[in-house]
């Protein structure tokens, strides 16, 4: 067939089918087929449609597919993604609770009605971001509106239930409980000075013997220490024996009270009046047990008043010195234990009881030294030993008290966070008192059966700093 052939029939075929299609819209081809097309004219013409509105929530692929995207794109071929409106975008909340930007900001002020006047909005995410009038950020949040009522308590933290979750947020109840707990400090072993004994003459005297005792020996009471002979103490024991028997009884007068106060011992006035004899030379006995610390005797000599001859301790009973931080001195108390190691006697622990603080603190080392009493039967503790000391220290009288972790201390303020239901956390300054080992008291600020957090603290408070800077920062936009 010529090229003319071809072009008439084409032209023929486009009549037949023009034709067909005016009779069968003029003789109801669709009742005579039996088909029901009144409802496809039910559905909303094009031209009827209202046109999309508001902000691009995302992007969605061209043909359909579950891929989308929060910043434009193109598909694999090539194709740009579709933007998908405020008005398309699909719901399942309340339509009510979920209007358009226009309407949002249409019908705020009746929806915050029952809550307060909206101050402003602030970003969602927690950014130093806040706008006068609603908007989404560059991911499509809504901006958070904050009332009249929360601006006052922008301290405040709220967390979702799923967000306290996630963040592992614990409370626990301030309780009325005893706090104890231990302080280590290093101690010195030193006499008691109540058991050191000074051997002096109170009269001139002239020292006949003296007994093999040396310095750090040990002697108990009664045992002889020297001889010696003094003019004076002579003259009056010779009174004394040629005395009426009446005045030798009556040891607290007369010749015998002259021969104490020359410092004669007991036992030779006791002998002169049983033998009414005055002895060339009279001994001096230890007048306790102890240690020999010094020996001044020697044989020969002539010792004025006031010399000292001898000094004895008695070192059954010792004192530690321990060195206490002054920050640690409120937690420490008379008549606490406390537990004595020595690291020349390992294996064993000594046990004391304190019984004096000293009212001074050393300058440099910003210490007191707290005084333990320690009963020392066998000697094994001496002099000037290094001891390892543990203090228990605390409040033994029941307290208002929290875990450790529920505090936060900056050096500067010390704060609980109280848990007040529905996710709302505020915090409170607190006064803290002693510092135990798993408990802290707290003296002002909270009360027994408040409910304070113990874990994820540090989160809540950096929330609560970020709301309080936010407040600040916006408190002189808002001004009417």
């Amino acid at each position: 067939m010529n090229t003319p052939s071809r072009v008439a029939a084409t032209l023929s075929l486009a009549v037949l089918v023009g034709g067909g299609g005016y009779w069968a819209g003029t003789n109801n081809l669709a009742s005579f087929l039996g088909l029901d097309l009144a409802e496809a004219a039910l559905a909303t013409p094009v031209a009827s449609r209202p046109s999309p509105a508001g902000a691009v929530i995302y992007y969605r692929h061209p043909d359909g597919l579950p891929q989308f995207s929060a910043t434009p794109r193109n598909a694999d071929d090539g194709r740009p993604f579709v933007a998908v409106l405020a008005s398309e975008d699909v719901s399942f909340d309340d339509k009510a609770k979920t209007p358009t930007p226009t309407a949002a900001a249409d019908v705020a002020p009746e929806a915050s009605a029952s809550k307060g006047r909206i101050l402003y909005y602030r970003n969602p995410m927690g950014l130093p971001d806040t706008s006068k009038a609603p908007k989404k950020d560059s991911m499509g949040m809504d901006y958070i509106p904050v009332y009249e009522g929360e601006q006052s308590d922008a301290s405040t933290v709220k967390v979702s239930l799923g967000k306290l979750q996630r963040t592992g947020v614990k409370t626990a109840s301030a309780e009325m409980a005893s706090i104890s707990r231990k302080i280590q400090v290093p101690g010195t072993v030193a006499l008691d000075e109540r058991l050191v004994s000074i051997i002096s003459m109170r009269t001139d005297s002239f020292v006949d013997d003296v007994a093999d005792v040396t310095t750090g020996a040990r002697i108990g009471k009664g045992e002889k220490l020297f001889r010696f002979y003094s003019k004076e103490i002579a003259t009056a024991a010779s009174e004394y024996a040629a005395g009426r028997s009446e005045a030798r009884v009556n040891g607290d007068a007369g010749p015998a009270l002259r021969l104490k106060n020359l410092g004669a011992p007991q036992e030779v006035v006791d002998d002169i009046a049983r033998t009414r004899e005055v002895p060339a030379s009279m001994t001096y006995t230890a007048p306790r047990d102890g240690v020999v610390l010094e020996r001044s005797a020697t044989t020969g000599m002539m010792a004025k008043p006031g010399d000292v001859l001898f000094r004895i301790a008695d070192i059954s009973n010792v004192w530690v010195v321990a060195d206490v931080p002054e920050y640690d001195l409120t937690s420490v108390r008379i008549g606490a234990s406390a537990d004595v190691v020595v690291r020349s006697l390992p294996g064993r622990t000594f046990k004391g009881v304190i019984d004096l603080i000293y009212p001074e603190v050393e300058t440099q080392t910003r210490t007191t030294k707290v005084r333990i009493e320690i009963p020392n039967p066998d000697g094994a503790l001496l002099p000037n030993m290094y001891a390892e000391v543990q203090i228990e220290a605390g409040a033994p009288n029941p307290v208002v008290a929290v875990p450790n972790s529920a505090v936060i201390d900056t050096g500067d303020r010390q704060v609980v966070f109280i848990d007040k239901g529905e996710g709302r956390f505020e915090p409170k300054d607190v006064t803290l008192g002693v510092r135990g080992e798993d408990k802290t008291e707290i003296s002002k600020g909270i009360a027994v059966g408040d409910k304070v957090v113990i874990a994820a603290n540090f989160l809540l408070d950096a929330e609560s700093n970020l709301n309080s800077a936010l407040s600040a920062m916006t408190s002189e936009e808002t001004k009417p």
